[in-house]
C-alpha cells in the first residue's frame, strides 16, 4: 500500500529539516551529563515543557512560589508531563500498545479540573467522521507509516489540533502526543527536548502555521513541518542548556 505520508517527505525543505531535527536531539542525548545523568534533566525538561504548553493554552506561566498548583491548565500539563516519565512502564508504553488508550488518558490528566463531568473525560467528541480520522491517524503514527519520526510527530501534533476530538484541553493533548510519538519513536527516548518553549515564544506563527496545516494545502502543511522540526531543533538546544547547568552542580 502507498505510504499517505510519504508525499510529505518531498516538500521543500522538509526531509532536511527533519534530519537537523535528529541530528540536534541526538547530540542532546550524547551531552556528557545526559549520558547517566539524564533521569534528573528529563525531568526538568517535562517541567518546562508543561509550563510552556500550559502558557499556549491559556494557563499559568509559572509554577507559584509556594508549591501549590496555579490553575487548572498548568495542573493538567504537569500531571501529563509526569504521565510521560518512565519510558515503556508510563504512558510511552500504552501509546505503543494501544494508541487510543493513551490518548483518552492524557485527555483525563489534562482536563480533570476543566470539565465539571468526569463522563466527559477521556471521551472524543461523537461522529463517525471524527472517530475514523482517529483511527487513521494513530494508525499512521504507530507503525502505518514509513515518515521520519519528526514528520510523524508534526503530523499527530496539527492533525490533534485541528481535530479539537475532546473540545477541553486540546493542545495539551496534542503537544503531549507530539512527545509521545518522539519518545516511542526513538527520535527523543528519554524526553529530554523541549519544543514547547519554542513554540510558545513563537504563539502567533505557532497558531498562524496550524492554521495553514488544517487548511491541507501544500504550503500550509510545509510550514507547519518546517516550524515543527525547528521547535526541535530549538528543544534539543534547550536540553543541552539544561544538562550543561546540572553538569555545574
Amino acid at each position: 500500500m502507498t505510504d499517505p505520508l510519504a508525499p510529505l517527505i518531498d516538500l521543500p525543505g522538509v526531509a532536511k529539516a527533519g534530519d537537523d531535527a535528529r541530528e540536534a536531539l541526538g547530540r542532546a542525548h550524547r551531552h556528557r551529563a545526559n549520558l547517566r545523568g539524564w533521569r534528573a534533566n528529563a525531568v526538568e525538561a517535562a517541567v518546562r515543557a508543561a509550563r510552556a504548553s500550559s502558557v499556549l493554552d491559556g494557563g499559568a506561566p509559572r509554577l507559584p512560589s509556594d508549591g501549590l498548583l496555579s490553575g487548572p491548565i498548568l495542573a493538567g500539563a504537569l500531571r501529563v508531563a509526569e504521565a510521560l516519565e518512565g519510558g515503556e512502564t508510563a504512558l510511552v508504553g500504552v501509546w505503543q500498545r494501544a494508541p487510543l488508550q493513551a490518548l483518552a488518558r492524557l485527555h483525563m490528566l489534562a482536563a480533570a479540573d476543566l470539565v465539571d463531568d468526569d463522563n466527559l473525560l477521556g471521551r472524543p467528541r461523537a461522529g463517525d467522521a471524527l472517530a475514523r480520522r482517529l483511527d487513521l491517524l494513530v494508525g499512521l503514527v504507530t507503525g502505518g507509516s514509513a515518515a521520519p519520526a519528526p514528520i510523524l510527530a508534526a503530523v499527530a501534533h496539527g492533525e490533534l489540533l485541528t481535530l479539537a476530538p475532546f473540545g477541553t484541553a486540546d493542545g495539551v493533548v496534542a503537544r503531549a502526543v507530539s512527545r509521545l510519538v518522539s519518545q516511542a519513536s526513538g527520535l527523543d527516548p528519554h524526553g529530554l527536548g523541549v519544543p514547547e518553549v519554542y513554540w510558545m515564544r513563537n504563539a502567533a506563527g505557532y497558531r498562524a502555521a496550524a492554521a495553514g496545516f488544517a487548511s491541507g494545502t501544500g504550503d500550509g502543511v510545509r510550514d507547519w513541518l518546517l516550524l515543527c522540526c525547528r521547535a526541535l531543533q530549538a528543544g534539543a538546544q534547550e536540553a543541552v542548556a539544561i544538562a550543561s547547568g546540572s553538569a555545574k552542580t
